[in-house]
């Protein structure tokens, strides 16, 4: 598959020591030898595969010098994109980038567009959509327990899986059709049938086994969506800054002292938690402070867990068992914080109201109890410390849907198989489970989608 030759600058922008602008294409190597002036002389279009030069950017039109550089030179197909692909390492400025790129440019290069790159290794067959889906997941990776995952998928670890359970669909398919075709004895059907029970059931139980894997892999890709949440001066600001290892919130003993929902990212024992610190919850009449507070319960409502703290100094109030019965329903942990001070609530009481929530006592001023409560977090989410490298997660939110497809399609399957249904509709469902499960690595997609998912990436990836 042929492609016009495309450009952009593949590192962050900013100031840096160095940055990179890529080319990919047939005109790759060509493009870069127009601007490219080497020592004593040389050429790019010379050069060996995979080789680093020395050299100058120069202006074409001006024969001034734009740039000193190293090139990199990439024959494919042993690239990324399976193209000839040239990357030029020029110094980590806006404008010696930006000239360098516009240089490329002017030469015969297009701008990619975002995930341009990606696109054409997938298109050029280099890898699968699951595996073009896992580099963004790597780029954003927040903990190393993520960056396995994405890791694992990029090394096709979804992707032989599905492939191997498409290939005993089809075997099975070529199995029925050749028992329809030759019809030499009288019990063909019931074995027909026995067979397409035995190999569906294969089937149904592995994608049950992916599907198990669905929530833990979810968190990994997208992290854990955690409020804290209580009255205030309860320690809620202290908490998030115990998590953060940085004091990120304000922490006073006036009351009301956050008014918005504070938000970081945070990695707790490989769990990346998207981290949310809400004004207290109590009735006000301060309309700033009451904004805090509307929009503390707004976000309770797409919480994945919650963190409720109180204040073990102080009497359990009504508002205190108000919030217990806002994290009825939810994944959620209590948090007895000021351990520190002359203990005065009723902790028995609280035990009868956190119903299956874990309780955990802190002093945050101490700095004691961090170390259970990251435990419990884990724990929670990750029983018995199961690490990314011991099974197949799967985590992206497109392929949860398709196998949730596929589950039912070869649940229906197996109910014709029960329901003695003829063998040619069973085939209909089996062929339907073998299409959507070519969905997720891209064997069968159409291409809008495709445009679709690569226009999330970043420009020069």
């Amino acid at each position: 598959m042929e492609f016009d030759t495309i450009a952009a600058i593949s590192t962050p922008m900013g100031e840096g020591a160095i940055a990179i602008v890529r080319l990919s294409g047939d005109q790759a190597i060509e493009i870069a030898n127009k601007l490219f002036r080497g020592v004593k002389g040389k050429k790019l279009i010379d050069v060996d595969s995979h080789t680093i030069h020395y050299g100058h950017i120069i202006d074409p039109k001006t024969g001034e010098v734009a740039e000193e550089v190293m090139v990199s030179v990439m024959k494919g197909r042993k690239t990324f994109t399976a193209e000839d692909v040239v990357e030029i390492n020029c110094h980590g400025g806006l404008v010696s980038v930006n000239r360098v790129l516009k240089l490329t440019l002017i030469a015969g290069a297009r701008l990619a567009e975002p995930g341009e790159f990606t696109k054409r290794a997938f298109l050029n067959g280099r890898i699968d959509l699951s595996q073009a889906e896992a580099v963004m997941d790597l780029i954003r990776a927040k903990t190393d327990r993520a960056m396995n995952v994405a890791l694992g998928q990029m090394e096709g670890r979804l992707s032989n899986l599905i492939r191997r359970l498409r290939q005993e669909i089809l075997e099975t398919l070529a199995h029925v059709e050749v028992n329809i075709d030759y019809p030499e004895y009288d019990d063909v059907e019931e074995m027909t049938h026995k067979l397409l029970f035995e190999k569906a059931t294969l089937v149904r139980e592995e994608i049950k086994k992916l599907l198990q894997t669905s929530e833990q892999g979810k968190i990994l890709r997208e992290g854990l969506s955690t409020v804290i949440i209580g009255r205030p001066n309860v320690g809620k600001s202290s908490l998030l800054n115990s998590l953060v290892h940085e004091n990120k919130a304000i922490v006073t003993d006036i009351p009301g002292t956050t008014r918005d929902v504070i938000e970081e990212y945070v990695n707790v024992r490989g769990v990346p938690l998207r981290l949310l610190d809400t004004a207290g919850i109590r009735e006000t009449e301060d309309i700033v402070e009451r904004i805090g507070v509307e929009r503390s319960r707004q976000v309770l409502k797409e919480a994945d867990l919650l963190l409720l703290v109180l204040n073990s100094s102080e009497e359990l109030t009504k508002e205190d068992e108000n919030l217990f019965k806002a994290v009825d329903g939810f994944d959620s942990i209590v948090i007895i914080n000021k351990t520190d001070l002359p203990q005065k609530m009723d902790l028995a009481r609280v035990k009868q109201l956190a119903r299956k929530s874990k309780l955990i006592t802190t002093s945050l001023l101490e700095d004691k109890g961090i170390d259970e409560l990251e435990e419990a977090i884990a724990s929670l989410y990750f029983e018995g410390s199961i690490e990314a490298g011991d099974i197949t997660y799967v985590s992206n939110s497109r392929h949860i849907s398709l196998l949730n497809l596929a589950l039912q399609s070869i649940e229906d399957a197996l109910h014709g198989v029960e329901a003695g249904i003829p063998i040619d509709m069973i085939q209909i469902d089996l062929t339907r489970t073998w299409e959507i499960l070519g969905e997720i690595i891209g064997d069968s997609v159409h291409e809008s989608l495709i445009d679709q998912l690569f226009s999330q990436f970043c420009l020069g990836k």
